[in-house]
């Protein structure tokens, strides 16, 4: 497949600052070069047309934790959630991840930009270069006071979930258990809904992919934005509680918001496991519920690549195209392919983010 020929795709979450700030290699040059490490690199973007998305700042727990896969790869399972972080911990992690960002757009002498503004994405787009938004994944590092915050805002911060599953002091996450209900216990707290106000603000986009459902009606309540989940799947087709219920995907649709379907096979399966042997026709019933709940205008793709097991079938960045053509077989046009691959990704954060 040529590379004019490919359809461009926007995603609404990736983990591969994570996976750069763990690794070996220098970061700039482990992206730009490729290092053939996850699923994410520039060079292996540009063959599969991963053309921009979500890039986050997620600050892992401190010390030793479960082994994930082995639960998730039980018939039923509800993974022990790590305690709160430290704010000084968080801080510096939060900082050095939004480093590597700002870096790599420095180092690529401008075939990745930190975007702004929805015109910055469709410039980016328009000259094939990788249009990136800094997004936090867990506010951990941002203090009660929020100027945090404000310094990130500065440096291109423009996407923000308040909690990653674990608890912190602005809200509780939904944890990793199947089969399960997304009400899992308190939503935001009153400095919460103080950050979700400044984030009105300042006009940054609130995720709630990892809100429990008391969290999500708490946001509802209190922003005059769209509701946005980057990445999640339909509860009706796998009862995992990350997935978001018909009467959740209704509200997304009357704020005219966006769900990004999440590639993370525990997400998609109808049994939950975490298995790589996960169709791509699975994936795409979500889609389709997706598509019947919010509407064509509201669901795109939400990867988690570098961050989750995805479908062997997709592989990496490079199997984006074996996606669309699945889509494609599945009898969604043209029109609508462009629209789940990228045009509802920047015309919600347009109503978002202003013109």
């Amino acid at each position: 497949m040529s590379q004019s020929s490919l359809m461009p795709v926007f995603d609404g979450h990736n983990d591969v600052l994570l996976r750069l700030m763990r690794g070996k290699m220098q970061p700039e040059r482990a992206f730009l070069e490729g290092d053939n490490i996850g699923h994410l690199d520039w060079p292996r973007m540009k063959e599969g047309g991963f053309a921009g998305g979500f890039f986050a700042v997620y600050v892992p727990s401190e010390g030793g934790g479960v082994d994930v896969d082995a639960l998730m790869s039980q018939p039923q399972y509800d993974v022990p959630l790590p305690g709160p972080l430290r704010l000084d911990h968080s801080q510096q992690v939060t900082v050095h991840m939004a480093a590597l960002l700002l870096r790599i757009e420095r180092a690529s002498k401008g075939e990745v930009k930190v975007c702004r503004t929805a015109a910055d994405i469709r410039e980016c787009m328009k000259r094939g270069a990788l249009a990136a938004i800094l997004h936090i994944e867990g506010a951990e590092g941002i203090d009660p006071d929020l100027y945090m915050l404000d310094v990130l805002y500065g440096s291109g911060l423009r996407s923000i979930g308040p909690v990653w599953s674990r608890s912190n002091i602005f809200g509780h996450g939904v944890p990793f258990r199947y089969p399960s209900s997304p009400d899992t216990g308190p939503g935001l707290t009153d400095l919460g809904k103080e950050l979700i106000k400044a984030c009105n603000r300042l006009k940054i986009m609130i995720d709630l992919s990892h809100l429990n459902e008391k969290g999500f009606w708490d946001v509802a309540k209190l922003t005059d934005a769209p509701l946005v989940a980057t990445h999640s799947n339909a509860h009706a087709i796998c009862p995992h509680s990350r997935n978001l219920t018909d009467k959740q995907l209704a509200a997304i649709r009357e704020s005219r918001g966006m769900v990004g379907v999440n590639f993370a096979t525990s997400f998609i399966r109808a049994d939950g496991l975490r298995s790589d042997e996960t169709t791509l026709e699975e994936m795409i019933q979500h889609m389709d519920h997706l598509i019947e709940h919010v509407g064509v205008d509201g669901v795109g793709l939400g990867s988690d690549f570098d961050g989750a097991t995805i479908p062997a079938e997709i592989g990496d960045a490079r199997g984006l195209p074996r996606l669309v053509d699945a889509m494609r077989r599945h009898g969604y046009d043209e029109a609508t392919l462009r629209k789940l691959c990228y045009e509802n990704w920047i015309n919600v954060l347009e109503r978002t983010w202003g013109a």
